[in-house]
C-alpha cells in the first residue's frame, strides 16, 4: 500500500509529539528530584545547627529520623516505593525534628530566665560577711542550724534567755534655789510683819507694798508683788516706777540678766517716764556685772547724753561710780 504524502506528514508529526511527551516525562522527575535534594540539604543543615545548640558536644552526628522505612517481617511484602517517595518521607521527618528542637530551645531559654530571676530575689545578703577569710564559724543551736550571736553574747534564734535591758539612769532634776524653796516659818513671820498700806488708792497701795518688801530686802517677795502690780496696772501712774523697781529687785537678788531685761523694757516703753533714766543707768550696771563692757559703755554713753540733768544731779554719784569702773573708748 502506497501512503499519500499528506498522511505520511501526519504520522511524522504524531511520532514527534509522542517522543516529546516521553522526554518530558523523564525530565520532570529529574527536575523535582533536584529541587527536593536542595530542600533536603537545607533542612539537614538546620538540624545540625540546632543539634549543636541544644546538645553541644555531639559533633555532626544526625538524629535518627522519627519517620523511617518500616522493617520487613517474614511473610510480608512491602509496597514498592520510588526514590522520590523515600526522599519526601525523610524530609518530613527532618522537618518534624526541627520543630521539636526549636520548641526545646524556647523552653530551655524560658527556664533559664526564670531561674536567674529567682536567684536574684532569693540570694542572701553578704554585707559584712567574709567567707574563707579565717573568721570564726557561726554558732549552731541544738538542731544544728547556724545562728548568729548578739553583742551581749546571747544566741539569736536559740533558747538562751535574752539579757535584760539596762535600766535608764534617772536624770537629776535641778536643785531648787533657796528662794524657790519653801520659806521658813521665821521668814513668813518677818514678811507678815511688813504691813500693806491701805490708803484707799488701790494702785498706789499695791506699788507701795512692793517697795516696802524690796526695802526690807525680801527680794523674791518684792518681785512677786511688783509683777502682780504691773499685771493689774500696766499703764498706771506708777508703771515706770514698778518696772524699774522690779529690775532693781532682780539686780539686788544677784540676777543681773533678768534685771537687764526689765531695765531695757522700761526704757523702751517710755523714755520720758519718771524712772527711764534710772533704768538706762542701771542697765549699764547690769552689763558691767555680766562683764559685757561694750554694752555697758553704750548704755552709759546714752545715759550721759540723753539725761544730762540726771547725770549731773540726782544720779550723779551712781553715774560717776559706774563710769569710773569702766574702760570705755
Amino acid at each position: 500500500m502506497v501512503l499519500m504524502p499528506s498522511r505520511l506528514t501526519g504520522l511524522r508529526q504524531a511520532s514527534g509529539a509522542v517522543l516529546a511527551l516521553m522526554l518530558a516525562g523523564t525530565a520532570l522527575p529529574a527536575l523535582a528530584q533536584s529541587n527536593t535534594e536542595l530542600r533536603l540539604n537545607k533542612v539537614e543543615g538546620e538540624v545540625r545547627a540546632l543539634q549543636r545548640k541544644v546538645f553541644p558536644g555531639n559533633g555532626d552526628k544526625m538524629f535518627t529520623p522519627e519517620i523511617s522505612a518500616p522493617t520487613p517481617t517474614p511473610g510480608t511484602r512491602l509496597p514498592s516505593t520510588s526514590a522520590m517517595t523515600d526522599v519526601l518521607t525523610r524530609m518530613d521527618a527532618l522537618e518534624s525534628q526541627v520543630a521539636r528542637l526549636t520548641g526545646q530551645v524556647e523552653q530551655n531559654s524560658n527556664r533559664i530566665t526564670q531561674l536567674e530571676a529567682k536567684l536574684a530575689t532569693t540570694q542572701p545578703s553578704t554585707t559584712g560577711t567574709s567567707i574563707g577569710t579565717g573568721t570564726q564559724p557561726l554558732a549552731t543551736n541544738d538542731a544544728g542550724v547556724p545562728v548568729s550571736t548578739t553583742p551581749s553574747g546571747q544566741i539569736a534564734g536559740g533558747t538562751a534567755t535574752p539579757a535584760p535591758a539596762p535600766r535608764p539612769t534617772p536624770t537629776p532634776g535641778p536643785t531648787p534655789s533657796p528662794a524657790a524653796a519653801a520659806p521658813s516659818s521665821s521668814r513668813v513671820q518677818a514678811v507678815s510683819a511688813i504691813v500693806k498700806p491701805s490708803t484707799g488708792n488701790a494702785e498706789e497701795d499695791e506699788y507701795s507694798y512692793g517697795y516696802r518688801l524690796w526695802e526690807a530686802k525680801f527680794y523674791p517677795e518684792a518681785q512677786q508683788q511688783l509683777k502682780m502690780y504691773l499685771e493689774k496696772y500696766p499703764r498706771g501712774s506708777r508703771a515706770s516706777w514698778g518696772r524699774n523697781l522690779l529690775g532693781r529687785a532682780y539686780l539686788d537678788d544677784g540676777n543681773a540678766l533678768e534685771a537687764a531685761k526689765w531695765f531695757v523694757q522700761n526704757y523702751q516703753a517710755d523714755k520720758r517716764g519718771d524712772r527711764a533714766p534710772d533704768s538706762l543707768l542701771y542697765l549699764a550696771i547690769s552689763m558691767k556685772q555680766l562683764q559685757d563692757t561694750k554694752r555697758a559703755c553704750i548704755a552709759l554713753s546714752e545715759f550721759g547724753s540723753t539725761y544730762a540733768a540726771e547725770a549731773a544731779g540726782r544720779l550723779k554719784s551712781v553715774y560717776d561710780t559706774t563710769k569710773g569702773g569702766l574702760k570705755c573708748s
